[in-house]
C-alpha cells in the first residue's frame, strides 16, 4: 500500500513563496505519475499540476501557470510544488496524488493514492 505524506504548508503573505513536498512510500516511485490538487472551503477540488514519471511531461491548471512549478526527485521518492507569487485565492488544502502508471493526468479520478493534505494560507 502506497502512502503519501505532504509537508511544507503554512501561512504566507501575498506575493510570497512556499515549497510543498510529498514523500511516496513505495519502492517503485519512478513508475508513478504524480500530481497536486487543492480544495478551498466550499469549493470543489481543483487540479493544480501533474508530471509523468520522468518529468518530461508537465501540466498546470490555468490559475497557477507561470507561478507554480512541479518537479520530482525519483532518488528521494519525492515530488515538489514550488509556489511563487502567491495570492489569497491560492488558500486551500493541497493534496498530493499518485497514479499507478508512468503518465500524468489532470483528472482526479485517475489517481489511486492521496495524501492527507497540507494547509496553505495566503494573507492579503
Amino acid at each position: 500500500q502506497v502512502q503519501l505524506v505532504e509537508s511544507g504548508g503554512g501561512l504566507v503573505q501575498a506575493g510570497g513563496s512556499l515549497r510543498l513536498s510529498c514523500v511516496h512510500s513505495g519502492r517503485t516511485f519512478s513508475y508513478y505519475g504524480m500530481a497536486w490538487f487543492r480544495q478551498a472551503p466550499g469549493k470543489e477540488r481543483e487540479f493544480v499540476a501533474a508530471q509523468n514519471w520522468s518529468g518530461t511531461s508537465t501540466y498546470y491548471g490555468d490559475s497557477v501557470k507561470g507561478r507554480f512549478t512541479i518537479s520530482r526527485d525519483n532518488a528521494k521518492n519525492t515530488v515538489y510544488l514550488q509556489m511563487n507569487s502567491l495570492k489569497p485565492e491560492d488558500t486551500a488544502v493541497y493534496y498530493c496524488a499518485a497514479r499507478e502508471t508512468v503518465g500524468a493526468s489532470t483528472s482526479a479520478s485517475y489517481y489511486n493514492y492521496w495524501g492527507q493534505g497540507t494547509q496553505v494560507t495566503v494573507s492579503s
